[in-house]
């Protein structure tokens, strides 16, 4: 089953294997979510709408912040969530910038930035290939 979606990946979109952390399995389920929701794709922030990973701003009257906005194409949002931990584990950079947001006291604030880079990531990746509109 892997060989034949990274066979299908390979044909449309070959250049979403190569970042760190996108296997076949997720790669598919945001395929599928772009092609499914081409005419609501206008620009990145679309997409990370789309996949439930946009912040919402919320407030409780003393301070501003922003959650994760819940709504969405679930498995897309797995599928996000996935690519995320992956790189924690395995890619440098991703895991400089846990330590550093850690150390600056925003914990809340980490998975839901990381899952919103990886969205804008999968967006300009996808875009030229599945004919999304360039910004």
């Amino acid at each position: 089953m892997n060989r034949r979606l990274t066979r299908l990946v390979e044909r449309h979109a070959p250049q979403l294997l190569t970042p760190v952390g996108i296997g076949p399995d997720s790669a598919v389920t945001l395929l599928l979510t772009i092609g499914d929701n081409l005419e609501r794709l206008s620009t990145e922030a679309s997409f990370a709408a789309l996949c439930g990973v946009s912040p919402i701003e919320c407030s409780s009257g003393r301070r501003t912040s922003r959650r994760l906005n819940h709504g969405g194409n679930r498995q897309a949002n797995a599928a996000l969530h996935r690519i995320v931990f992956t790189r924690l584990r395995f890619h440098p950079r991703t895991k400089a910038h846990y330590e550093r947001r850690t150390q600056e006291g925003k914990t809340r604030e980490i998975i839901r930035c990381l899952k919103r880079y990886a969205a804008r990531e999968v967006f300009n990746l996808v875009r030229t290939v599945s004919g999304v509109p360039p910004l």
